[in-house]
């Protein structure tokens, strides 16, 4: 146990639109069913979340949300009537469940859900995992109790202060066998393993220009490429050394363990994982027309600290995919021995025990017999 909380006790996790801001909720929820915590999950119909969550069997609520966006669109005239919609049930929801504090991961249906918390008098935990809060972030922010955040320079975005503690990472992820993940993989263990993801949705030009050099690749490297839905290549079944999917889910911490390298997306859940297994990356971010930047941020934090290597996706030739590679290659043990060194791991027991400390402050919550 992380704080000793004596009482029985609820917590609302939320967050969604993307797996980024679901996967930590799901890293936080063994040790709070370990002590005790009755677990409701927040979040809309239609979104990544539900899945997700579902599967995990936990309490699933949809409420209505609108999306929040920076640019032009006539759905901008519709999506406040949402969001209301969605601060109207997650407030009918907030005096069903009472619970005893809420942990936000951001994502735009969090947004009526905070404020729907705050109207009802419970502590609102919300945890920023990029380098910069989002837009959904920056209007929950004031309605929180605590705000955590996962870089230090993330800190000086919230008027207040905010708590630095690294992002969750699920603890399954620590489980893996090299053994098994060769086996899995097929491969023997001579050559280096790269791994190759391109976050929850995959990456087209990170596969296109893997694609375009793998017979070279193939030569230094055994390749375990998870590319996303809809994303494999039917050309590449069955090439030696190479082995592709469209996901992993239970294999994925054998193939971690098995991992020597990786060229991977800057999402900020997928470099701390990176970070947690000491595992020398390659980043390639999502480049700024695709996002608010957030993942470039992300990876030159990270190259900055000596953690990881960035190749811009602009930069991306066969050349510079080939050469930053081999650099990598060649650098690996020093980028591994920066991240042993830097005292960061997993940042789960950090969140929980500041989730803890607002359900002790809380005090005894009204259902509590």
């Amino acid at each position: 146990m992380i704080g000793e909380v004596n009482m029985s006790k609820r917590i609302v996790l939320t967050g969604g639109g993307s797996a980024g801001h679901v996967t930590p909720n799901l890293a936080l929820v063994p040790e709070l069913e370990k002590d005790g915590f009755d677990i409701y999950y927040i979040g809309t119909k239609d979104g990544i979340e539900r899945d997700i969550i579902t599967k995990a069997g936990l309490k699933y609520y949809s409420i209505s949300a609108g999306k929040l966006r920076r640019y032009f669109s006539f759905k901008n005239f519709v999506d406040p009537f949402k969001i209301a919609a969605g601060y109207f049930q997650a407030k009918k929801l907030m005096k069903q469940i009472k619970p005893d504090v809420v942990f936000s991961k951001g994502g735009f249906v969090t947004v009526p859900v905070v404020f729907a918390a705050k109207s009802c008098g419970a502590p609102v935990v919300l945890h920023e995992s990029d380098y910069t809060p989002g837009l959904a972030n920056r209007l929950a922010i004031p309605k929180a109790s605590k705000v955590l955040v996962a870089f230090e320079a993330a800190a000086k975005h919230v008027e207040g202060g905010a708590v630095v503690t690294g992002a969750p990472v699920r603890g399954e992820l620590f489980d893996g066998d090299r053994a098994r993940g060769l086996n899995f993989l097929g491969f023997s263990g001579e050559k280096p393993v790269l791994l190759i993801m391109g976050g929850s949705l995959g990456a087209q030009a990170v596969n296109d220009a893997v694609d375009a050099i793998i017979d070279d690749l193939l030569e230094k490297y055994d390749i375990a490429h998870i590319r996303g839905a809809d994303k494999l290549n039917n050309a590449l079944e069955g090439k030696a050394g190479y082995r592709q999917y469209e996901f992993v889910s239970e294999e994925l911490p054998d193939i971690f363990a098995a991992t020597d390298l990786m060229l991977s997306r800057a999402g900020a859940n997928a470099i701390f994982e990176i970070l947690a297994l000491n595992i020398p990356a390659l980043l390639v971010p999502l480049p700024k027309e695709a996002s608010r930047g957030d993942q470039i941020l992300n990876a030159n934090y990270f190259e900055s600290k000596g953690f990881s290597l960035v190749l811009q996706q602009s930069d991306i030739t066969p050349e510079t995919l080939r050469d930053s590679l081999d650099e990598l290659n060649r650098r690996s043990g020093e980028l591994k021995k920066a991240m042993m060194d830097s005292g960061i791991s997993n940042g789960t027991e950090n969140v929980l025990r500041e989730i803890y400390s607002c359900v002790r402050e809380k005090g005894e919550p009204k259902h509590a017999k």
